[in-house]
């Protein structure tokens, strides 16, 4: 999976409403994640963009957010949630804000495209947490190669329930068949 963006962020407990700093990463697939420290070992909080994110706002539009001790408040980044639930993030300064913002708002909206040679068009595909994506510098100036390989257990759980489902089927079919010696003695 590629990562967008990471660094420092001071986020806004839900419960308490106290300011705790955190290392966070932003995924292509849209996955907000927080850490504890910088080794990405203990996951506190992951919010998924992709399916969640209404809006984000930063700076002087955040209303009713008071920034942490120290910053002002054009550091703020308001991340707002479907539900009406909020995650409320501040920066080290008003020019790492608006980088959090415009990247935060690209991964909400952009999906990513592959190129197929053979019908000459772009495709969009869908990326989720069972996708890996590689991104390689392209041939030219500006273009980039994109892999997209999908995890090989990913449905593994699907074809299991249709094994065993088939294999209740065949049990059933198979116990009359047993029974049946029994008929003609």
């Amino acid at each position: 999976m590629a990562l967008l963006r990471s660094g420092w962020l001071w986020r806004q407990t839900s419960v308490l409403k106290r300011w705790k700093l955190n290392w966070c990463d932003l995924w292509i697939d849209g996955s907000l994640c927080f850490y504890k420290t910088d080794s990405r070992r203990e996951l506190e909080h992951r919010v998924s963009l992709k399916t969640t994110c209404v809006d984000v706002r930063s700076g002087l539009e955040c209303h009713g957010v008071s920034p942490p001790e120290s910053n002002p408040r054009e550091n703020l980044v308001v991340v707002q949630l479907a539900g009406g639930s909020t995650v409320n993030l501040c920066a080290n300064s008003e020019d790492e804000s608006i980088a959090w913002k415009l990247t935060l708002l690209d991964t909400r909206r952009n999906p990513l495209f592959t190129y197929d040679p053979y019908d000459d068009s772009y495709q969009a595909v869908p990326i989720n947490s069972y996708h890996t994506v590689y991104i390689t510098p392209g041939a030219g100036p500006g273009t980039h190669q994109v892999v997209v390989q999908r995890d090989p257990f990913d449905g593994v759980f699907e074809h299991l329930a249709l094994g065993l489902l088939a294999g209740m089927a065949a049990g059933t079919a198979m116990r009359s068949f047993l029974w049946m010696p029994l008929f003609f003695c």
